[in-house]
């Protein structure tokens, strides 16, 4: 199969609130997929379902190989050693205790610190290996890196693309929309409970494409421009064709430019497009 998950008309409800409403979509194997949305949209809801942590009311889930869940918030006991916490799991999953992943993670050094000493950081490569004991085939991650500094980001984000290589597939939640932008293949994302869009962030682009600007600084000001300081600021779906008539306008009025800068339309830009436009 070339697909590694398949949910079909999900509905999740607590009491009268119904938080997830009828949602399909598809990963497929060894992508990085991320579930996106604002706080309340119903992201975590959707991945504990999937990950059977939580009941569902009505849909169909399946899963085509065994999953590692690597949760938001880990509540291990704030006394349990980093090695105790990983032979732990070992014994749950039923494989033999060894220190691959400690040395994959650069877990060695801290396997006698306590949980409660550890930082931030160094918590999240715990979980993440505590999440890989067993070798899933599909690997959950709930804000993998939330609290973590540029240094640790970074790591982190390296030890993911890496497991793709491996022919892992990721499924992520995030509200790190660079995050996403670097390392996802294809995204979802919730609004009210309801997929608002479901692809490539190529395709989002192309449907955001108007979003992008182009700023140029002249020696004279350009006929019927909008400006923003001292540059005028023209709204594109084509960057390329843009650019090349103003360039050639310039010219042909003897206008030297001085400047040009590009503004291309972030991710965040078109999550939060989305987030407003798209009725629930």
């Amino acid at each position: 199969m070339s697909e590694a998950l398949q949910i079909e008309n999900l509905t999740k409800s607590y009491g009268t609130n119904t938080v997830i409403k009828d949602i399909s979509f598809a990963v497929r194997r060894g992508e990085i997929f991320a579930l996106l949305g604002v706080n309340g949209a119903g992201k975590t809801t959707a991945l504990e379902c999937i990950e059977g942590i939580r009941e569902y009311d009505s849909g169909n889930i399946t899963v085509n190989g065994s999953i590692g869940v690597q949760l938001q918030s880990s509540s291990l006991p704030a006394n349990i050693k980093a090695i105790e916490a990983y032979q732990l799991f070992c014994k749950w999953r039923k494989v033999q205790i060894d220190l691959e992943l400690f040395n994959a993670f650069d877990l060695v050094q801290l396997k006698n610190k306590q949980y409660r000493e550890m930082s931030t950081g160094q918590k999240r490569r715990l979980h993440l290996a505590l999440a890989l004991i067993g070798d899933p085939d599909i690997i959950f991650l709930d804000e993998p890196t939330a609290g973590l500094d540029v240094e640790g980001r970074v790591s982190l984000h390296s030890q993911i693309r890496q497991l793709k290589v491996q022919g892992k597939t990721i499924i992520m939640a995030s509200h790190d929309m660079a995050e996403v932008e670097n390392l996802c293949d294809r995204i979802a994302i919730l609004k009210g409970g309801k997929i608002a869009f479901n692809g490539s962030i190529a395709e989002l682009t192309s449907k955001m494409a108007g979003k992008n600007r182009i700023y140029i600084k002249t020696e004279r000001p350009l006929q019927n421009a909008d400006y923003e300081q001292e540059y005028c600021v023209f709204t594109s779906t084509n960057i390329g064709d843009t650019l090349y008539e103003l360039l050639k306008i310039c010219k042909q009025t003897d206008n030297a430019v001085i400047d040009v800068k590009i503004e291309r339309a972030t991710l965040e830009q078109k999550f939060m497009d989305i987030a407003r436009r798209v009725k629930s």
